[in-house]
């Protein structure tokens, strides 16, 4: 019984542990009316390396922050970006920073834990008149840092983006191309054509200290699951979004994941 009621004492004597939280030094919350950040000369740190952004719309913004009294666990944590959710994971500080590209009117960032629970929510409105909302964009995200996928959109006129032809005459274009693990990928087009649009998935590779590798045992995971989100008329009221997860499991798949009319 004393024993017992020795480890109550200590037990209520020592001391809480902090609970799990988030901070983001970019973006922050409010109104912005100088237009998107254009980080093209001075990337910032990501996990594992630096983003190389083979893009060329060149209107990302860093999303960066730290993850603090995580413990030992480094993700997949969640970073959902306007309802589009990304595995997001962090160096031994919890430390993390991805690139995104936002549009024009109301844009939310929330990180959440790998339990699900939010963390920290930033909601800002982007007011530069410049810019137009993104009829069509295209977001792949997956689930293995150490893998490297690719994003292919075939537009109506057969015109092909993915990473070695980012841009496109037709006003489209790949940005950011994510090329570090685990994404995203972004696809963009803003004065959309009328017809028909393919959207593929390819397993391109795999990424590590080394650089890229096609060593089909250098991954995470035996399965990949890439997450792509479509979203239509984004920030307006005609907003309409699907998602598709999509498993990739050898070095050189290519999946059509969705062929739908604009």
């Amino acid at each position: 019984m004393r024993s017992f009621l020795l480890l109550l004492i200590g037990w209520a004597c020592a001391p809480a542990l902090a609970a799990p939280s988030a901070e983001l030094s970019e973006p922050v919350g409010g109104w912005r009316f100088n237009g998107l950040l254009d980080r093209t000369e001075s990337p910032q740190v990501a996990y594992p390396t630096p983003p190389i952004d083979r893009g060329v719309q060149r209107n990302r913004t860093m999303i960066q922050g730290q993850l603090k009294a995580i413990g030992t666990q480094r993700g997949p944590h969640t970073i959902a970006v306007n309802g589009n959710p990304l595995n997001l994971y962090t160096d031994d500080q919890g430390r993390f920073a991805r690139p995104y590209a936002f549009g024009a009117g109301s844009n939310s960032v929330e990180v959440r834990s790998a339990e699900g629970q939010s963390l920290k929510r930033v909601q800002f409105y982007e007011a530069n008149n410049l810019r137009t909302p993104a009829r069509i964009r295209v977001v792949l995200g997956w689930d293995d840092p150490k893998a490297e996928l690719d994003l292919h959109i075939v537009t109506p006129d057969g015109q092909h983006a993915f990473w070695a032809r980012p841009a496109m005459s037709n006003g489209g274009g790949l940005d950011p191309d994510g090329v570090d693990g685990p994404g995203p990928e972004m696809f963009t087009m803003t004065a959309s054509l009328h017809g028909t649009y393919l959207v593929y998935v390819n397993y391109w590779g795999n990424f590590g200290s080394g650089g890229y590798n096609f060593d089909e045992t250098s991954n995470q995971n035996e399965v990949i699951t890439s997450q792509i989100n479509l979203v239509l008329n984004e920030n307006t009221v005609d907003e309409k979004r699907e998602t598709f997860i999509v498993p990739l499991r050898a070095i050189g798949d290519l999946l059509l994941v969705k062929t739908f009319n604009y």
